[in-house]
């Protein structure tokens, strides 16, 4: 059967497909900043020198960053939401193979950590998912009021330790300096490995940096990302992402979209005046990115929504299809961007400033995208779903 063919089988809407296509774009775009500069110092002066480049930044932060990973996050407990379902319609167990399938997560995300990516979410998804399971019998209500509640305690945790920076930097700027300093060296550190070290070295390196992703992540981002998996399980219990028109939808492009543009607007125009990811200036602009996030994703969703109400033309057919294969795009993606960037590659580290990385990154995207696509027109399944599919269900249909 054709893509269409199988989605109508499923009882399922290409809506959230689209949506997961839309996700891989915008985690691309983000990551790349991590991919081709070091993670402690972002592009830093000579990647943003430009105006154009600072553009590109501004642009990036203020209608991906925080996002887009928030988007597929929502898709994540959508698909949590999905496999019980199927479960259910069978007549099988769910608890041995929903485990089966975080542990193959865990091993795709520590893959993913040692050879493409230091930043990679699969591993936090894993850990978060195992939450997750102890939520499979909640009401709607329920799984909405935890996930408010969960977001809540993400952005306050964000402000505080926003103003905790903000505090240090002026009240002991002796010792704020020194922190400075050593963010700089680790930068350096990073540089080295990246820009002209072995490919040893850069794995040795990404796990370096992973320990500040698995720790000063979860509290930046981990909390939040939970609170859109309960969101995504809750949007399907509800059956609202099976009801593209349904009147949230629209709620959420005409009022949430405008209010969390705007304020991720104004936190990307603090984060072009921060010298460093640690700035203050840094810090304030992520606490005001991450408080408008949930009103910019829901709007997200409600465009998606909006797109997925039309009739089913080439381009959405084609990159919803992409989206159904979205670990192996991600994969991919990190797997370009190392090669391009790294010393082992094509050796860019520290080369493209912001604009060009993520014009790079864009087409890295789009790449990945309709090789998902492409493949799917061939297949069943991405060649990575397949491997996952193959152990979670051990061989079983």
């Amino acid at each position: 059967m054709s893509y269409l063919e199988e989605t109508q089988a499923a009882g399922r809407e290409i809506f959230p497909d689209l949506a997961r296509a839309f996700a891989l774009f915008g985690i691309c775009v983000v990551n790349v900043g991590a991919m081709s500069w070091p993670m402690m110092s972002g592009y830093g002066e000579a990647g943003l020198a430009s105006p154009v480049d600072e553009a590109a930044f501004f642009g990036v932060n203020a209608l991906f960053l925080m996002k887009s990973y928030t988007l597929f996050s929502f898709m994540f407990g959508v698909g949590f939401a999905y496999q019980m379902q199927s479960a259910e319609r069978r007549g099988v167990g769910f608890a041995g193979r929903y485990w089966r399938r975080i542990l193959g997560l865990l091993a795709f995300g520590l893959i993913n950590i040692a050879f493409l990516f230091q930043g990679d979410i699969l591993v936090i998804y894993a850990i978060l998912g195992s939450i997750l399971f102890l939520f499979r019998k909640a009401s709607p209500r329920l799984l909405s009021g935890w996930a408010i509640s969960a977001y809540a305690i993400q952005a306050a945790i964000v402000v505080l330790l926003a103003l905790s920076l903000v505090a240090f930097s002026a009240f002991d700027p002796d010792g704020f300096s020194t922190k400075m300093v050593q963010a700089g060296e680790d930068a350096a550190q990073a540089s080295e490995a990246f820009r002209t070290g072995s490919f040893t070295d850069t794995i040795v390196q990404r796990f370096i940096d992973w320990g500040g992703v698995v720790t000063f992540g979860m509290l930046m981002q981990g909390i939040g990302a939970f609170a859109f998996f309960l969101f995504g399980f809750s949007a399907v219990k509800r059956g609202t992402i099976a009801n593209p028109r349904a009147p949230f939808w629209r709620r959420c492009r005409r009022v949430f979209l405008p209010i969390g543009l705007l304020i991720s607007g104004l936190g990307a125009w603090f984060t072009i005046q921060a010298e460093s990811t640690m700035h203050p200036d840094m810090m304030l602009g992520m606490a005001l990115i991450i408080l408008g996030s949930p009103f910019s994703t829901a709007g997200y969703l409600g465009l998606i929504a909006k797109w997925a109400e039309t009739p089913n033309g080439t381009l959405k057919t084609f990159l919803a299809r992409g989206g159904t294969s979205s670990l192996t795009a991600y994969l991919m993606q990190g797997l370009i961007l190392s090669l391009i960037f790294n010393a082992y590659g094509l050796g860019l580290f520290e080369s493209l400033p912001a604009a060009s990385a993520v014009g790079v990154a864009a087409l890295t995207a789009l790449f990945t995208i309709a090789f998902a696509s492409l493949w799917r027109t061939q297949f069943k399944r991405g060649p990575l779903e397949h491997i996952l599919r193959s152990w979670t269900y051990l061989g079983s249909r």
